[in-house]
């Protein structure tokens, strides 16, 4: 099938111009800059004219760090809901994290999910491998093709996966060519947190505003920079997930293209939003693991995004039942469903002039793809495989509860209204979304393919 996408604004690799793009397939065959710039016959000759003036194209958002709860956690999450969250806010591929039951920590668990993703997901997958204080042999094993990397909690999170042996970790990170993702936080200092809190309240409920005082800036921090430390002496690919603090900046390069990058770092959506002073507003809603921390920390993650201290922008998507997000800070469950308004949050910060929406396409498609060694996605080129999204910019989504995909069935941003939307995704070629609707068939999806050197 032949498309057509005449005169939109294309946001591409740092520009923003008027274009119209041609796919074929499951690619994109052609891109003719200016304002119907094809020839006049491909009017008759392609299946489907879609007139996009006013509308902008970009390509599909990749997010390195989703958990979409299949298998053990179907009562939260699927891979089908999820994904099609997903796609209903123009994100075409993901990584999924192996904290599910059981967890994704042997080869078998691993390629059940692939093989359930290929049956349910409405977008490009992978599957992240999540590694343990016993599992090291199996590594060696792992396809790094089909694989974004190894998964560690540095810290215990949802799930039982810390990973605190330090012969483990020095084997681990000596031992891998893959990239070594990681979530930092220092469990001693939680631990000790905890019971201090505990112990100045009386034992009495803490509510979520000690969350950010728990899960502490120096338990990040030490964490962090332990990791990066140990990274650098052996030599190893680390990639932070889910920075949260302005401390732990200066862990980090802008000095170099991410080609030449050892040590990379992600920001989430959540800690780019919300400050602690939204805690009395929303309370355990946006509690997540890291923290959402300081108005401070909050600018200097913006900052750093700007600058390069943060490679890229992901969500963190961690669906749970409202009902398991009552309780106290140490009860409630911690993480909470995004990718449905993920593009659009940081769309309308670039239209508040926190970014641009240049640099928002870049850090949620172009450097994802760019970061793992993604084939042929992330980028409008000829030759790409079309995940494309059309963006309205002058078309307000409220965000309400008929409109959520997740099937926790709630968001964060309940109440809200962003400013852009996203009219339609396509995902290789084939349209996933349209008009506040998914499709009535499911999208002809593929495993994520990783171009290593």
């Amino acid at each position: 099938m032949k498309r057509l996408f005449r005169n939109a604004t294309l946001i591409n690799e740092g520009r923003s111009f008027t274009a119209s793009l041609l796919t074929s397939g499951t690619q994109i065959e052609k891109i003719y800059e200016g304002t119907d710039s094809f020839p006049e016959q491909l009017l008759s000759e392609v299946d489907e004219l879609v007139p996009a003036e006013g509308l902008w194209l970009l390509p599909g958002c990749i997010d390195d760090q989703v958990h979409f709860r299949e298998p053990g956690l179907t009562h939260k999450a699927t891979i089908e809901s999820e994904s099609q969250a997903a796609i209903a806010g123009g994100t075409t591929s993901f990584m999924e994290m192996p904290n599910t039951k059981p967890p994704t920590t042997s080869l078998e668990a691993w390629q059940w999910k692939m093989d359930r993703a290929a049956e349910t997901s409405w977008a490009n997958y992978s599957f992240f491998f999540g590694g343990t204080n016993d599992n090291a042999d199996e590594l060696p094993r792992i396809d790094a093709r089909r694989t974004p990397g190894l998964k560690l909690f540095l810290g215990s999170s949802t799930g039982n996966m810390l990973v605190d042996d330090k012969h483990t970790l020095e084997r681990i990170f000596s031992e891998t060519d893959l990239i070594i993702a990681t979530h930092c936080e220092k469990e001693e200092i939680i631990r000790a947190n905890r019971q201090r809190y505990l112990d100045e309240v009386g034992q009495a409920q803490l509510d979520v505003h000690y969350h950010p005082l728990i899960r502490s800036e120096e338990a990040c921090y030490r964490s962090s920079s332990e990791a990066v430390e140990l990274a650098t002496r052996l030599g190893s690919r680390l990639h932070i997930l889910h920075v949260s603090t302005a401390r732990e900046l200066a862990l980090f390069r802008n000095d170099l293209p991410l080609s030449e990058k050892k040590i990379t770092a992600e920001a989430c959506v959540h800690h780019l939003i919300f400050s602690d002073e939204d805690y009395a507003r929303l309370g355990n809603r946006i509690k997540w693991n890291p923290a959402v921390k300081t108005l401070r920390d909050r600018e200097a993650l913006r900052a750093a995004v700007r600058s390069g201290l943060i490679d890229i922008v992901a969500t963190d998507h961690a669906p749970h039942l409202l009902s398991e997000k009552e309780g106290d800070c140490l009860t409630a469950a911690s993480g909470g469903p995004l990718s449905q308004y993920a593009l659009v949050a940081m769309l309308d910060l670039a239209r508040e002039g926190v970014f641009t929406r240049e640099l928002v396409v870049e850090k949620m498609a172009h450097l994802p793809a760019q970061l793992f060694c993604i084939e042929k996605r992330g980028f409008l080129r000829e030759g790409y495989y079309a995940d494309l999204v059309l963006v309205d910019p002058k078309a307000d989504t409220p965000v309400t509860p008929e409109r959520i995909l997740s099937l926790c069935g709630w968001s964060p941003f309940e109440g809200h209204t962003f400013t852009h939307s996203v009219k339609a995704t396509y995902v290789n070629g084939d349209c996933a979304y349209a008009s506040g609707k998914l499709s009535a068939e499911r999208p002809s999806v593929s495993p994520l393919l990783y171009t290593r050197p």
